[in-house]
């Protein structure tokens, strides 16, 4: 028998809820508190990554022996990266879901499964919104630094935005204190880079490049070959951690989303069942 939508009960799981005819139409997304739940996860997120700085920078120090070291302040970072991803996520998931519009007319299954994807969509939102926070003050501070690159000429921050600069100066460093010109400096840097980015020198520029040593600073053809090896070496290794630092971070990153979006999507079901005065289980 077809249920009077005026007055009629639909049993929707264990529960009896009146009908609604406007029901029928509405959105399975409330969007209202999809947008209100992201902007409260991406503030939480944003106040506690400013409180993890702040710690952060107290406990290291660039003396010897003093503050934690660099493997502990790695180890914090991570596990603070998580605990705020977590803790924003779960923060503004359960708003989505206290805030969301009640939908009357829908089975309880079905309500959790929109709670859960609400919470979704929220920390999706909440990523958009931080990434793209994060870009717009990488974009500035970029843009603070270049000006200040043009407006200075010193070596020091010539170095700074040259990987290989370093390198390139243990090459052709000498006892005399002499300085390599900046033609050479600049052919030795080219001759590098090419090298790295190989992960080979040949013969003929490796003799080029030991020739240009031994002028510069001169020690003889021999030992400017051996440091070339060595440099290249400790290029190469420096390269290779700062690879494997990347690659763990970026797994430990990955980790951290995973987990802020299970929290986003549990509140929120939690939140929905609180706001519908079901009984969590």
């Amino acid at each position: 028998m077809t249920p009077n939508i005026a007055s009629a009960e639909y049993l929707t799981g264990s529960r009896a809820i009146p009908e609604d005819p406007g029901d029928s139409h509405s959105s399975g997304v409330s969007w209202g508190a999809v947008i209100g739940g992201a902007v409260v996860a991406a503030a939480v997120y944003l106040i506690l990554l400013a409180l993890g700085a702040g710690l952060g920078l107290s406990a290291i120090s660039p003396w010897t022996n003093v503050g934690i070291s660099a493997a502990a302040a790695g180890r914090a970072a991570i596990l603070w990266m998580i605990f705020i991803e977590i803790v924003s996520s779960a923060i503004g998931g359960y708003m989505t879901g206290r805030l969301r519009t009640r939908w009357v007319q829908v089975h309880t299954d079905e309500v959790y499964f929109r709670d859960t994807a609400n919470g979704f969509i929220a920390w999706s939102l909440a990523l958009v919104i931080s990434v793209a926070s994060f870009a717009t003050a990488a974009t500035w501070m970029a843009g603070n630094a270049a000006e200040g690159q043009r407006a200075q000429t010193s070596i020091a921050e010539t170095a700074a935005g040259n990987p290989n600069a370093y390198f390139v100066d243990r090459l052709l460093r000498s006892e005399r204190g002499a300085e390599a010109n900046a033609p050479v400096r600049a052919e030795a840097e080219l001759i590098f880079a090419r090298a790295m980015s190989t992960n080979e020198i040949s013969p003929a520029d490796q003799n080029y490049l030991a020739q240009v040593i031994s002028t510069q600073t001169g020690i003889t053809q021999a030992d400017a070959e051996k440091r070339i090896n060595d440099v290249l070496t400790d290029a190469r290794q420096a390269e290779d951690t700062a690879r494997k630092a990347t690659a763990r971070f970026l797994l430990w990153f990955f980790l951290a989303l995973l987990v802020g979006a299970f929290s986003a999507s549990y509140a929120a079901t939690l939140g929905g069942r609180l706001r519908d005065h079901v009984k969590a289980v």
